[in-house]
């Protein structure tokens, strides 16, 4: 693992050298940077988002993992824990808060929901009126049995976990 950057170097963090570039074979919104694990179906999504209502962290971060299960059309979803990881490197990179929670997703036409764990952190930079977003979807059980073995949950986490800690806003400029 190293420092990798992101939307053109304006924020890194660190992460697996081995993660797949998403843009490099298929069409990525500029406001993403889509990574996929390379032996499994688990991928992180960093986003720049427009900050939304919620002044409190925790019921901003619960916002966004609403907005995921909209989004992946999610038949319920489970809030397991929320924490701050507090920065302490004295940049100006905001604390992150953390939400762990899972989603029950139908995937290709399944009949039976996949079960996703869902983990995301928030980055809120009130100066510039934006939430980033860093998400990992790591599809825990499909509907053929398990999608990511225990290893590869354990992994996807530690992976989060660094990426989470380590995540620097270089340039406050992107968000102009």
């Amino acid at each position: 693992m190293s420092f990798r950057d992101l939307f053109g170097g304006a924020i890194k963090a660190i992460l697996p050298t081995n993660l797949i570039d998403a843009s490099d074979f298929r069409q990525v919104p500029d406001t993403q940077e889509v990574l996929l694990f390379p032996n499994s179906d688990v991928s992180l999504i960093v986003e720049v988002l427009e900050r939304v209502a919620p002044s409190d962290p925790k019921d901003a971060a619960k916002f966004h993992f609403d907005s995921i299960a909209h989004d992946n059309d999610a038949q319920s979803q489970t809030v397991e824990s929320t924490s701050v990881i507090p920065n302490d490197r004295g940049d100006d990179t905001p604390s992150p808060i953390v939400l762990t929670g899972t989603q029950k997703v139908k995937k290709f036409n399944h009949n039976t929901p996949d079960d996703v764990r869902i983990i995301l952190a928030l980055y809120r930079v009130v100066s510039k009126n934006v939430d980033l977003v860093m998400s990992i979807n790591i599809p825990l059980r499909t509907s053929e049995g398990q999608a990511v073995s225990d290893k590869d949950q354990l992994d996807a986490k530690q992976v989060f976990d660094t990426a989470a800690k380590s995540l620097q806003i270089v340039d406050f400029g992107l968000f102009a």
